[in-house]
């Protein structure tokens, strides 16, 4: 019976071996089959391929033969002034082409660009106007905005440096709204953003939105002398100012102002100065108006004539928000996105107001006095424009300056400094 149970595992051992083989056998049959075959990709879709068949690309080269104010309005500017821009840009946008695809010429990609801060449409909405993947949109607008920035900043955003130059600006201030000294006006608006994440409420304002602030200063013609951006909105305008790099300029005497000098026809000494509203501090080389509490006819006087200087910035915001209306959206893009984007915008608002003044600012556009100088508001005004940073005040100013305030005063109701109509202003 012993050897008849062995016999008998024998045989299962046996059978089980053979089983083992033949599942070892069949594993390796299916492991030596080939991998199924990918799908294969599609790079792009149909639609984007015929790029150079439909899309705006192609209704912007009608337009420069058939309408060119319609060119205008599509890209707010001349056909010429794109052109001399798409030279300049060319050498640091140009991408070469594969052996697989076309790369996006040049010229679409300033084309693209220009729309998204003509309209401040999404990247998704110009993806299908243009037949460019919403993405690439994206990257080129901002290997734009950097090339525009770096090509024109040197020749039309740049600070004055030397004394002549600071009294080119004073000069046109005295001769174009009777403010003597006056080497620019100073404001701050908001930029409104989404937030980034994990921001909390770093970049929250005043008026429950999300921005950074842009802070500027503004020659006698609607030009940008200088400007600072990507502080948080929470922040004041004396804030901003404070912990500005043009703060700590004129502290030191960096930015090289003119000597004082004698207010024309008198022999008051008088610095040359910034004008700006009642947020920013007083200081001898920046004025602002008297308090709005009982105040006197001469201090009356003085307050208009130094908003009336003043009112070039408000105008230049203005012209900037409704000619690239992308900052009266709100931009979704992360806040250094944002600076790069302000910076190609004050770049180009400069340009275009020293080469085509008349076309990018027509006639009633911006404030301007009547032939008894009252004011009438400018277009962009009913338009709308950015919003204003005015939190808090600055406080404890120097002796002097307020010495020099009222020195002003004075001279604003002498004969040497009136003018004819101010009285009927105030």
């Amino acid at each position: 019976m012993c050897g008849d149970h062995g016999s008998i595992g024998g045989d299962t051992m046996l059978s089980h071996g053979k089983n083992r083989r033949a599942a070892l056998a069949i594993c390796a049959i299916l492991c030596s089959d080939k991998p199924k075959k990918k799908k294969r990709r599609v790079w792009s879709k149909k639609w984007l391929g015929r790029r150079g068949q439909y899309g705006l690309s192609v209704l912007q080269r009608e337009l420069e033969v058939d309408d060119m104010m319609g060119f205008r309005d599509l890209l707010r500017m001349s056909v010429h002034d794109f052109n001399y821009l798409l030279e300049r840009v060319t050498p640091h946008i140009l991408k070469r082409d594969t052996h697989l695809r076309k790369a996006i010429s040049p010229r679409e990609r300033l084309s693209v660009t220009l729309r998204f801060l003509a309209t401040g449409e999404t990247f998704n909405s110009l993806s299908f106007q243009y037949r460019i993947g919403s993405t690439t949109v994206s990257r080129i607008v901002m290997e734009t905005c950097t090339a525009l920035t770096s090509v024109l900043r040197e020749d039309y955003l740049k600070t004055p440096s030397t004394i002549s130059e600071w009294k080119a600006v004073a000069k046109d201030f005295a001769d174009k709204w009777h403010f003597p000294h006056c080497l620019g006006a100073i404001d701050g608006k908001h930029i409104f953003i989404q937030p980034p994440a994990k921001s909390g409420s770093m970049f929250h304002n005043y008026k429950s939105r999300f921005s950074i602030i842009l802070m500027a200063v503004v020659d006698a013609n609607y030009k940008f002398l200088y400007a600072s951006a990507g502080t948080q909105g929470r922040v004041s305008d004396a804030g901003v100012f404070a912990h500005s790099d043009l703060k700590h300029a004129m502290d030191t005497g960096m930015l090289s102002f003119p000597p004082a000098d004698t207010l024309p026809h008198t022999d008051a000494m008088m610095p040359y100065m910034l004008v700006g509203d009642e947020a920013y501090p007083l200081r001898a080389d920046l004025m602002k108006p008297y308090p709005l509490r009982n105040l006197n006819q001469n201090q009356r006087i003085y307050n208009y004539r130094l908003s009336r200087a003043r009112r070039v910035v408000e105008n230049a915001f203005g012209i900037l928000a409704n000619r690239f209306r992308v900052f009266r959206t709100t931009i979704c893009l992360d806040p250094d996105k944002v600076v790069t984007i302000l910076f190609a915008c004050l770049c180009l608002h400069n340009f275009l107001r020293h080469h085509s003044a008349d076309a990018y600012v027509p006639p009633g556009y911006i404030d301007c006095e009547d032939a008894n100088h009252q004011l009438m508001e400018g277009a962009w005004r009913r338009e709308g424009g950015l919003q204003s940073v005015s939190m808090g005040q600055a406080r404890n100013p120097s002796v002097e300056a307020k010495k020099q305030r009222d020195v002003l005063c004075q001279y604003f109701v002498s004969p040497a400094g009136s003018v004819s109509w101010q009285e009927h202003m105030v």
